[in-house]
């Protein structure tokens, strides 16, 4: 009987067990070094597990050569994923922006599924296992944990990354491979907050608003973004902000982030309304002019960020000061000092080099029988599902074992 060994069980790792089992005379193990299997899992789409995204297509995953996603993303697209997760029977829902979260809301419903499949097709999993060596033997290879050695025909790692280490985030895929002579990519943290100069931040902690973002490098636009953002004790946090968090993780020093926050308005529409607040209510202070337009707490500190008094009466505020709030709003910036670690990231940016393997099987080049897929490979995604997307479509490639 041919054995296959998975290490890993995250996303990844549970759907390549899943299709590696769906031959018969198989027998499949599945290696995970956590308690339970996909903890990771849980936690995304703050619990309700963004499972996938109906518009995931090649432009929205990074990597030193992100092609090599392409064959795993069109065997398996978004429609395949969400007709393999019916048949497990997972109801599902999808919400703006081609998000798809299970109908129950609950990232349980994913992982539950998930696990009463991997039972019934027969797949061993052993729990609070880690792989601590792997060896290539001339039949196969060893994998020694630390109750036992193993003997697989074909090993595939899936260890994920070194993100949300909390939840199981551990660099063992990348030492596993290099045992086995794969090199990796610079680490770094991805869709990740961002740390900036405290003093607005700070005092609009808690604050959400929609806008849209840029990070500059000088005078160089890295990155743009929309949705919303989150203002929070240490920076600025959220899925606009989570978008630009590769560029700014990997953009070096010096990074400026710019926030408008009336992005449907051009500065001529903004002055102009700007401007009739003042002539309907000329006694209002400054400090609640921008009232209505964006939260409270944010209006009164895009006045203090333009310089303007905040108790002054707007008819006492000429067309120039109006223009420094138009700017405020249209233009706000932070200085950025970093990205938070990787023990607060969803992803790693960077991973084992693509370069080593087959981007139509994921079988390395110079080792036989040897697979990888999900987050250990140098391939992450934007947020909204995507980085879910590739672990569906990368396990279920490598599952298929070359076949």
């Amino acid at each position: 009987m041919e054995t296959i060994i998975i290490i890993g069980a995250g996303a990844s790792g549970m759907m390549a067990a899943l299709t590696a089992a769906e031959a018969p005379g198989r027998r499949v193990i599945l290696l995970e070094r956590q308690q339970r299997a996909g903890r990771k899992l849980l936690a995304t789409g703050n619990g309700r597990c963004n499972l996938t995204n109906t518009g995931a297509a090649i432009e929205n995953y990074h990597g030193e050569s992100r092609d090599f996603a392409a064959p795993a993303l069109d065997a398996f697209p978004p429609q395949a994923v969400l007709d393999f997760f019916r048949g497990l029977g997972l109801v599902t829902v999808e919400e703006y922006g081609g998000r798809v979260y299970p109908l129950s809301d609950s990232a349980n419903s994913v992982l539950d599924v998930l696990r009463f499949h991997l039972e019934a097709r027969g797949v061993e999993l052993k729990a609070a296992e880690p792989a601590r060596e792997v060896k290539r033997e001339k039949q196969g290879f060893t994998v020694v944990t630390d109750s036992e050695r193993l003997h697989a025909d074909k090993l595939i790692v899936a260890c994920g990354g070194a993100a949300g280490a909390k939840l199981g985030g551990v660099s063992d895929g990348y030492e596993l491979l290099k045992m086995l002579g794969h090199k990796r990519t610079a680490l770094y943290p991805s869709l990740v907050q961002l740390v900036t100069a405290p003093e607005y931040p700070r005092a609009l902690k808690g604050v959400r608003a929609d806008c849209a973002l840029r990070l500059y490098a000088g005078e160089n636009v890295l990155a743009e973004s929309g949705g919303e953002l989150q203002f929070i004790e240490t920076g600025v946090s959220g899925p606009a902000v989570f978008d630009l968090s590769r560029a700014a993780a990997t953009g070096g020093k010096g990074l400026t982030l710019a926030a408008d926050f009336l992005r449907d308005y051009d500065e001529a529409v903004l002055l102009a309304l700007l401007k009739q607040r003042r002539e309907t209510l000329p006694s209002l202070p400054a400090g609640d002019m921008l009232t209505g337009m964006v939260h409270n707490r944010l209006g009164k500190m895009l006045v203090k960020y333009a310089g303007l008094n905040a108790s002054m009466p707007l008819q006492e505020l000429d067309d120039r000061a109006l223009g420094k709030l138009v700017s405020a709003c249209k233009d706000f910036r932070l200085p950025v000092q970093g990205t938070e670690g990787f023990d607060k990231a969803q992803v790693t940016a960077g991973g084992v080099k693509t370069s080593g393997f087959n981007p139509e099987t994921l079988e390395s080049w110079f080792v036989p029988g040897l697979f990888a897929c999900g987050e250990v490979l140098d391939i992450d995604g934007d947020c909204g599902g995507y980085n879910l997307q590739w672990a569906w479509a990368s396990g279920r490639l490598a599952g298929r074992l070359g076949t």
